[in-house]
């Protein structure tokens, strides 16, 4: 080696790499946003606008990928095991918890673990409502109650897949009610609300964001909320609470993770374009438009309300026990 190159290696050596090269910046390609559940479910709806939210926040490509299958448990899966650089994250629901004890109450091997994840923002938040069609003989839960009661099995009604979501809701109120319901699950909430509509199923539990169109154009009517008080925008619909079921309170939260041991400096950036999209007004204006509230809570924050809901839903499906 000549002398020039011999001090330009030196130079080059003792300096290190020349910083904000762009081949090392983060997101430098297009990333991938695992959904797991059909087009049209919540995790979908709310997932689009803040997906698109946080590609201008990062000035990067952020892309859906839509993998549904049992109750969200096949798209958590693939998720868990995705190699952890930051190139798949993931959009998912609140069951994220309650897939591994539902494993567990079957005695099979949990597809994924929870701390597979890294907790990155907490999105919405919304409480489950009791809906039927338009068309339905029932107006209100006492009539749906009394028809399963003197037909047990008899009534049919859709979910988002076994121990997904819209099937522990149901199955909460359900065994509340003292009444069994006959379950047949989809994909997704999707394939769930085209389900109710299509009459193959007589009833759902799901969210505004994903009900309200079919609410406004009359081909669904909600009976009840899940939540502890009557929800802004469905003034008329009362709560579980006061229809004579305390116990049947039932929020779906919105998350957004990364695998399990995604480097730091790349959490730092999804966690800052995270919160960066959900103050972006394209993002607030189509959660107004869903009625789905914005309830954000940044990564460490995330993870106690993450650990609390699992614990909860944990203590739910054990009450529930085995169901199909």
């Amino acid at each position: 080696m000549n002398k020039t190159l011999l001090i330009a290696a030196t130079i080059a050596a003792l300096c290190g790499p020349l910083p904000g090269r762009a081949e090392d910046a983060y997101p430098s390609k297009p990333v991938s946003v695992v959904v797991p559940f059909s087009p049209g479910g919540i995790s979908d709806v709310i997932g689009r606008p803040f997906v698109h939210s946080l590609g201008k926040a990062l000035k990067q490509s952020f892309i859906i990928e839509n993998r549904p299958g049992a109750g969200g448990g096949v798209g958590m899966a693939y998720a868990a095991r995705a190699k952890p650089d930051g190139y798949t994250v993931m959009v998912a629901l609140s069951s994220i918890s309650a897939i591994p004890a539902s494993d567990r109450l079957f005695g099979r091997p949990p597809s994924y673990e929870i701390n597979q994840f890294a907790p990155i923002a907490l999105i919405s938040a919304d409480p489950a409502f009791l809906v039927v069609r338009a068309d339905s003989p029932w107006k209100t839960v006492k009539d749906l109650v009394d028809a399963a009661k003197a037909k047990p099995g008899g009534v049919p009604y859709g979910s988002t897949g076994n121990y997904g979501t819209m099937h522990v809701g149901m199955e909460m109120f359900a065994n509340a009610a003292g009444i069994k319901m006959n379950h047949i699950p989809y994909g997704g909430g999707g394939q769930q609300v085209a389900a109710i509509v299509g009459k193959q199923v007589d009833a759902i539990t799901q969210l505004p964001a994903t009900i309200a169109g079919h609410v406004a154009g009359g081909r669904l009517r909600p009976l009840a909320t899940f939540a502890p008080a009557r929800v802004a925008g469905y003034p008329d619909v009362p709560t579980m609470k006061e229809l004579g079921y305390p116990e049947v309170e039932y929020f779906v939260w919105t998350g957004f993770f990364a695998p399990a041991g995604t480097p730091p400096n790349v959490l730092s950036t999804l966690r800052r374009g995270a919160r960066e999209a959900m103050q972006d007004a394209e993002f607030r204006n189509a959660m107004e438009k869903l009625r789905a509230p914005v309830v954000y809570k940044d990564a460490d924050e995330f993870q106690a309300y993450l650990d609390a809901d699992a614990k909860r839903l944990t203590a739910v499906i054990q009450k529930i026990g085995k169901v199909e």
